[in-house]
C-alpha cells in the first residue's frame, strides 16, 4: 500500500517522520516542471513547505530533491521548498497542507515516496507501445 491513511499519516509526523504527496505537472516562465508538497517536523512543529523543479522528463529519476529548483527562494536552501506555513499539531498541519496546495487527504505517502509517485508520472505520459510522449492526452 503506497498511499498513507490519515491515522497512518498523523502516525508517522507524530513519530518524527515527514510525509508528503506529488502534486503534478506545471509550467515555470515556459519551462516544464513538477510540484510536491512536504509536511516535516521541526522544533515541535511541523513545517508545510512547497516544492516546484525542472521536469527532466525521466523516469530513471526518483529523488525529486536533487532536481534543479524553479523557485528562487529555493535557490539558498537547495531542497528545503517554499515554506508555506507551521503548525503545532499534526493534524492541523496535514489540513494546511491540503488546503494551501489542492493536495489529495488519500494521497500522501512517507518521505521520498513522491519520487515513485513521478516515475508514474511521467511513464502515464508515453505511449507504451513507442516510448514516446503521449501528445493526445
Amino acid at each position: 500500500m503506497r498511499y498513507l491513511t490519515r491515522q497512518f499519516a498523523v502516525g508517522a509526523l507524530r513519530r518524527g517522520n515527514s510525509i508528503e504527496q506529488f502534486l503534478g505537472g506545471t509550467e515555470i516562465a515556459g519551462e516544464p516542471a513538477v510540484r510536491w508538497v512536504a509536511i516535516s517536523p521541526m522544533n515541535r512543529q511541523y513545517s508545510v513547505s512547497l516544492h516546484t523543479v525542472r521536469d527532466p522528463d525521466d523516469d530513471r529519476v526518483g529523488d525529486l530533491t536533487n532536481l534543479v529548483s524553479l523557485d528562487p527562494v529555493d535557490e539558498d536552501y537547495v531542497g528545503e521548498g517554499r515554506e508555506l506555513g507551521l503548525s503545532e499539531d499534526e493534524e492541523e498541519a496535514i489540513a494546511l497542507a491540503e488546503q494551501l496546495t489542492d493536495a489529495r487527504p488519500d494521497r500522501w505517502v512517507n518521505h521520498a515516496v513522491a519520487g515513485e509517485e513521478y516515475r508514474d508520472y511521467v511513464r502515464s505520459r508515453r505511449d507504451p507501445a513507442r516510448g514516446k510522449p503521449d501528445i493526445a492526452g
